[in-house]
């Protein structure tokens, strides 16, 4: 949010259909909690109401998947609706998903179109009951992605999505909506998710290639006027994250990255901490990663599908995966505890800017021209800002100016 404010920019965020739900999700908030939390944020850091986009995404039977595709539909209908009516305007429509009475194998095409206009049908009536003070809500399709909070393993890198494909997936999904009655909406699908061959996994990153990609990118279906939105664009490098807006893959999703920078500045900071106050008997040290830690392996329930490999190699996963599975297990109690006292021990004084060059470089040469004070929350905010104004840059943010139509969107959700 502060970055949106220096950019002067939108910012668009996103809750999953398993993070977010009339359930609870994993998160325990319902749609209109979460909208709640994200205005309350919004509102201390002086981020208008109406720069925020609230988001939905994979929405659809995923977390019902186990059920009958009935019973799983009228559950994901029932999630639209409460996000439409919490605020939420973009919407991104996913029956792609088999349930229990869905034969084996990928759903046919038009099964999935066919669901999710009905999905769509459920959005634009809760959209009616709000009142004409309420914009029109804006859609996504497609689904080359992996499973929400998924990322790929360390296989091969992700083949680029043909573009017979998209135009096959386009026209399916606009009969299933004129069918519907949906002309209106269907004139709002802004994106259409593809795989434009960028993924990570738990220790490997595939960059964007434009050359595999030109053929995607030269063929950008013209109706519905759209642009392509691209998932799990983590840890791209900067010129590619540029190439991929210029290439019409202009709705970027970002999120394990952003944790990733958290984690890598507390655990920065754990060492500043060691090397500055462990000789200090009055001091008593945090074990931040030692709590981390022992919450993973409590609950492991949150990576144990996500890595493999010995003890060790199991062990450096969980810290240092660029999955970054241990984003769930900060709230834990014990953590948080042993984060407050890391932040404490630091805060009795100056740190010494040696340390900072030892440990964190990059922030080191902020403080010392004066953009940043040398304070714990400056310095972890600086981490995870420098990723964001990666995004910005390539979106089109320059100091206070953004073309949101013509450029990109920068969306956050913790799902990827």
């Amino acid at each position: 949010m502060r970055q949106a404010l220096e950019d002067g920019s939108y910012l668009c965020v996103e809750s999953t259909s398993n993070q977010v739900n009339q359930l609870g999700g994993y998160t325990g908030l319902t749609a209109v909690q979460f909208a709640t939390f994200i205005y309350s944020l919004a509102q201390k850091v002086g981020l208008e109401k109406h720069r925020i986009l609230l988001g939905g995404d994979h929405l659809g039977p995923y977390p019902w998947r186990h059920l009958h595709s009935q019973k799983a539909m009228d559950r994901a209908c029932e999630l639209v609706r409460d996000c439409v009516l919490a605020g939420y305007t973009k919407i991104h429509l996913d029956a792609s998903m088999a349930c229990a009475d869905d034969p084996v194998g990928p759903l046919d095409e038009c099964v999935v179109a066919r669901r999710a206009a009905l999905l769509c049908q459920t959005a634009e009536s809760a959209r009616v009951e709000l009142g004409t003070d309420f914009g029109a809500l804006l859609y996504v399709i497609g689904t080359e992605v992996p499973t929400p909070g998924g990322e790929q393993s360390n296989g091969p890198a992700p083949l680029v999505t043909e573009v017979a494909d998209v135009q096959q997936t386009l026209e399916i999904a606009r009969r299933s909506f004129l069918e519907c009655g949906l002309e209106d909406a269907w004139q709002r699908v802004i994106g259409l998710v593809v795989q434009p061959g960028v993924e990570f996994g738990d220790a490997t990153v595939f960059d964007y290639d434009r050359v595999k990609a030109q053929f995607l990118s030269q063929h950008l279906p013209t109706s519905p006027a759209l642009v392509y939105e691209a998932h799990s664009t983590d840890y791209q490098l900067a010129s590619a994250l540029r190439r991929m807006v210029e290439d019409h893959f202009a709705i970027l999703k970002v999120g394990p990255w952003l944790t990733f920078s958290f984690r890598e500045a507390v655990f920065a900071l754990s060492e500043i901490e060691r090397e500055w106050l462990g000789a200090r008997r009055s001091v008593q040290l945090s074990r931040v990663r030692d709590a981390l830690e022992r919450a993973m392996l409590s609950n492991p329930s949150h990576w144990k599908a996500y890595y493999s490999g010995d003890d060790a190699e199991l062990q450096f996963a969980r810290r240092f995966s660029f999955s970054d599975r241990c984003r769930y297990y900060w709230p834990d109690g014990l953590v948080q505890r042993e984060l407050k006292q890391l932040l404490t021990n630091l805060g009795t004084a100056s740190i010494p800017l040696t340390l900072l060059s030892q440990f964190m470089p990059m922030q080191y040469e902020r403080v010392r021209a004066g953009r940043i004070p040398a304070s714990c929350d400056s310095l972890i905010d600086d981490n995870i800002r420098r990723i964001l104004k990666m995004y910005a840059a390539a979106c089109g943010s320059n100091n206070g100016s953004v073309d949101s139509a013509s450029q990109g969107e920068m969306r956050i959700t913790s799902g990827h």
